[in-house]
């Protein structure tokens, strides 16, 4: 059964951290003024009860990684950091002056790219800069993404005196004819001497990012990486399938198409992965997120207040969240907004006095209300629209599409809800799928996601008369 839903549901689908998904945003989405409205409007709504979220984007890397898809800047020239830091601060000097009182941060995460590509005087020169003008929540967690290879004990030492309790290692494989493939070699002994050092140090909380259907993998060598993850016990990881899009990356173009693993090999990776973990104490967090009991990811999922944005899953239900730095995505809730994607550009626009948007989207009604089911069946698995709030017309041809996923096995359908099982999380991206009114819209992002056009119709037909009959009844 299995086997056979992952060949049905094996189309490509967005992970869906924001609604309405980046393909479906434009380059004239958000003027610089509608921002500073869409911005104030978020504040005024968030600051003083959830507090707000932020994201510090790194773009540099010293080594090029083939499997990668993230914007980065690949260079071993740190005379890069100076112009970009001094960049970042003016940035967040510029949305200082916007709003109309003193941020509450709650969370906080800097990502790459390598953050740790900074010297760690240069990372608390940053962290100093952004901290003069905020009060940080209480709770607060600060975290960031760490490659093994360029992380230094004084990396950690500058971060932790600064706040940073929670960290990523970025481990993708330990099998090293695989880390050979994507050009990513580190041995298991370096990333336990770099685990074994945070924890010493004081960081109470240690992620590791896991890559299944990389090139040369199979169950032999996925077996071997969850036995090395077993023995250094991260409190949570992200095992993540690969994406395959060598036309978008150049590193990718390295790989042989025979020896990527697809179809039922790539699904008995996870299939295998999913299971030692869970033997071990590990519980899926929603997509493709584990933890252990302890942490509080699991926590916050079974208590109901799992959240997720363009960070990915967090236990901290902010509404906003405030990006720095190139190619960084910020959300007031009403809108979204992405930056220059290059250094370059970045930095010449922020030095120009101008927010560096690249493309953006204001959330209509519409937006607003399919975007809070989708974050529902993200996080809780279940999402109902029997509150005339969260109604509107398009999630009646939604629950015609998610009629086959019923027959499957992987929801049940109610009259105005739809609840996930166990068989159905696995595949939570092709649910949300069917909230995604844009997508069946557009003839361009229809066809990069295999969703016919007919089908389409069909549905809108049946809902349509559905509705007729019912007015009819009345």
């Amino acid at each position: 059964m299995a086997t056979n839903l992952a060949e049905k549901y094996s189309n490509p689908g967005p992970r869906y951290t924001s609604y309405p998904t980046i393909p479906s945003w434009s380059t004239d989405g958000v003027s610089q003024e509608q921002w500073k409205e869409a911005m104030v409007k978020g504040f005024n709504d968030s600051n003083e009860t959830t507090g707000i979220s932020m994201y510090i984007h790194i773009p540099y890397c010293e080594n090029y990684c083939y499997f990668c898809g993230c914007n980065a800047h690949r260079t071993q020239d740190h005379s890069f950091e100076g112009p970009y830091l001094d960049a970042l601060l003016k940035e967040w000097q510029m949305y200082l002056d916007v709003f109309p009182g003193t941020l509450n941060v709650k969370e906080m995460h800097i990502g790459g790219g390598t953050p740790t590509f900074f010297s760690p005087e240069n990372l608390t020169r940053l962290i100093d800069g952004l901290y003069k003008h905020v009060n940080r929540m209480d709770g607060y967690i600060f975290s960031f993404e760490t490659n093994p290879r360029s992380t230094t004990k004084e990396h950690l030492l500058a971060l932790y005196n600064v706040g940073f309790r929670r960290l990523s290692f970025g481990i993708q494989d330990f099998d090293p004819i695989v880390q050979k493939e994507i050009n990513r070699p580190q041995s298991f002994e370096l990333v336990k001497e770099k685990v074994d050092l945070a924890r010493q140090i004081g960081f109470t909380s240690v992620n590791f990012d896991l890559v299944y259907g990389l090139p040369k993998q199979n169950l032999g060598t996925i077996t071997d990486t969850i036995q090395k993850v077993m023995q250094l016990r991260p409190d949570r990881l992200a095992f993540y399938a690969y994406g395959h899009n060598p036309h978008m990356y150049e590193g990718q173009r390295n790989f042989k198409e025979e020896d990527l693993p697809v179809g039922d090999a790539k699904q008995e990776l996870y299939d295998k992965g999913r299971a030692m973990l869970e033997s071990i104490g590990y519980h899926e967090i929603g997509m493709d997120h584990f933890a252990i009991e302890t942490d509080a990811l699991y926590v916050a999922s079974r208590n109901g207040t799992l959240h997720r944005n363009f960070m990915g899953y967090t236990e901290n239900t902010t509404q906003m969240m405030l990006a720095l730095g190139s190619s960084s995505i910020s959300d007031t809730w009403y809108a979204f907004a992405q930056n220059e994607r290059t250094d370059g550009a970045y930095i010449k626009a922020v030095n120009e006095g101008r927010f560096p948007l690249h493309r953006g989207h204001m959330l209509t009604p519409e937006d607003l209300v399919l975007r809070r089911h989708i974050l529902n069946l993200m996080c809780k698995q279940e999402t109902s629209w029997a509150d005339p709030a969260l109604y509107t017309e398009e999630l009646d041809v939604a629950r015609y599409r998610l009629e086959d996923m019923e027959n499957d096995g992987m929801v049940v359908l109610g009259e105005n809800s739809v609840k996930v099982t166990d068989a159905g999380i696995p595949y939570l991206r092709n649910i949300c799928m069917a909230f995604d009114a844009l997508l069946w819209r557009s003839d361009s992002l229809s066809k990069a996601y295999n969703v016919s056009r007919d089908i389409q119709k069909g549905y809108i037909e049946k809902a349509r008369l559905a509705k007729e009959q019912k007015q009819k009844a009345v």
